[in-house]
């Protein structure tokens, strides 16, 4: 009896000097890992938002035109909508930032996907790119990945959501270099294609005011490739990247792409499919949250020229 008391007491000691590492990972809740600071910020920044946007645009020098203000302000009946339905067989680590959502996979050190919705006060901001690549603090030194990590990989430290979606403020600019935001990425496709693509959804946002996105890695087995020096930080090498865009404002529609993670030839048309497609290919459920009817109608399509591409 006494041996099982000391166990139990060394187990304890040893969860909690785990928790005292960084950023403590919480419990299983429903299969799903919320970082506890993670969910503090996220419940505390529906009723900081207003605030922050006015300290933006008296801060980073950005001004709002009347339609936009309305156009950001309107009421829509979804909360999170970029947000998929919740992950099938995998285990999720959720971290909300301040305009952008992560579903993390501590196994192969990168995102399942990072969502956001993007605005014209995102896009018009007026804060400049910072480069500054730093560890996630959320995450605790068994599951932080840092910048050095991808050193001599022969790979891009490639963004999910992208800096140029977050130049309204400089706390969201900051959040969109941490690590947890990053895949390794080929470098052709993280300059070319990919960033026409995120360039292209600013130009969206700017015409149909909010548009919901959603982006992250495909992988087509178990063994991926990896990167990274160190014996327990193998980085993943994604083999495709998919992204899906969905607008409400005039006409809704839906559009997804995918991307080999390589040099890719022609322009992002010739990568345009359904959300219905990305769907399968990367076992999730996009904008569930809409009509059963509308959700069907608008995932099955995928029309470039709709969009003006």
């Amino acid at each position: 009896m006494l041996t099982c008391l000391v166990l139990t007491g060394l187990v304890a000691g040893i969860n909690q000097l785990w928790a005292c590492k960084g950023d403590r990972l919480p419990s299983e809740v429903n299969g799903v890992v919320v970082s506890a600071s993670s969910a503090e910020r996220n419940a505390a920044f529906a009723a900081q938002e207003k605030e922050t946007a006015a300290a933006s645009d008296a801060n980073d020098g950005y001004h709002e035109t009347e339609a936009e203000r309305e156009a950001e302000l309107a009421i829509t009946p979804y909360e999170n909508l970029e947000q998929p339905d919740a992950l099938t067989g995998r285990q999720e680590f959720l971290l909300f930032k301040s305009q952008f959502i992560i579903s993390y996979d501590v196994n192969r050190f990168c995102p399942h996907y990072v969502c956001w919705s993007l605005t014209p006060n995102r896009v018009n901001g007026r804060v400049q790119r910072s480069n500054n690549f730093h560890g996630d603090p959320v995450m605790n030194e068994k599951t932080k990945v840092d910048t050095y990590d991808y050193n001599g990989s022969g790979y891009d430290r490639g963004h999910m959501c992208p800096a140029g979606d977050n130049k309204n403020t400089n706390k969201a600019m900051d959040e969109s270099f941490c690590m947890t935001n990053i895949c390794p990425q080929n470098h052709n496709l993280n300059v070319g294609l990919w960033n026409d693509l995120e360039i292209q959804c600013r130009s969206w946002a700017k015409n149909y005011g909010t548009v919901y996105i959603c982006c992250g890695p495909i992988f087509d087995n178990n063994n991926p490739k990896t990167i990274g020096q160190r014996r327990n930080m193998r980085i993943a090498v994604p083999d495709r990247f998919f992204k899906v865009v969905l607008t409400l404002g005039r006409v809704p529609k839906a559009i997804g792409f995918i991307f080999p993670n390589k040099a890719c030839s022609g322009d992002m048309r010739d990568y345009a499919v359904s959300v219905d497609k990305v769907e399968r290919e990367a076992n999730m459920d996009f904008f569930f949250q809409l009509d059963d009817k509308q959700e069907k109608q608008l995932e099955k399509e995928c029309n470039p020229a709709a969009w003006g591409i």
